[in-house]
């Protein structure tokens, strides 16, 4: 067990999730301009998400761009639109899957580093019309299955190295769930398709 440090002996200021976030966006940014490699993504993104003070996050950015994060103002504005609560997924190494039956909410933001992603929107209630997806990947892919009657668009979607394929209608219709789903990935995949059938190929 770790022992805090006595009261006005403080190594710094606790950062915040936020804060988290904003670092790991900083390393796939890194990892998506070749400054950085896989196995170095790893070994940062594990510094990043076990850190508690500001001064902890200084080592794994110390040689990118951009400078340390600061933690002693409010976070900056999030790329999500105003709207409903964001949920978010994350994921640094190993995998992460959503399928069957699972809480769908209007607005989702899914941070993983090297692991596959797996969002599977055909065995559960969808409540909302419109749902928002924001990916950030850095070198794992992403897979989401879409309800047979869904749409979906993903023009504001980036890929640096992977590339993008929907195989869905973008344009939405009345009485269909919508996905609308952006971000960037780096050097994975990110598809968009109904569930594959027995004798029918979509």
């Amino acid at each position: 067990m770790s022992v805090q440090p006595p009261y006005g002996d403080s190594p710094g200021i606790r950062i915040s999730d936020a804060d988290r976030e904003r670092a790991a966006a900083r390393l796939h940014q890194a990892l998506s301009e070749g400054r950085i490699t896989v196995s170095e993504l790893e070994e940062r993104l594990s510094v990043v998400y076990s850190a508690r003070y500001g001064a902890d996050l200084a080592p794994p950015l110390a040689d990118l761009p951009g400078g340390a994060i600061d933690v002693t103002g409010p976070p900056p504005p999030l790329s999500t639109p105003v709207g409903p609560p964001v949920v978010v997924l994350r994921s640094g190494v190993g995998g992460l899957r959503r399928s069957g039956q699972w809480a769908v909410p209007a607005r989702l933001r899914v941070h993983s580093g090297v692991g596959s992603v797996l969002l599977d929107f055909c065995d559960t209630q969808l409540p909302h019309p419109v749902i928002e997806v924001e990916l950030e990947l850095g070198a794992g892919s992403a897979r989401l299955l879409v309800p047979d009657d869904a749409t979906a668009d993903v023009d504001g979607l980036v890929a640096a190295m992977g590339h993008i394929r929907s195989k869905v209608p973008s344009a939405p219709a009345p009485g269909r769930p919508h996905f609308r789903i952006y971000g960037r990935c780096g050097m994975g995949s990110v598809t968009i398709r109904r569930r594959y059938r027995f004798g029918r190929y979509f």
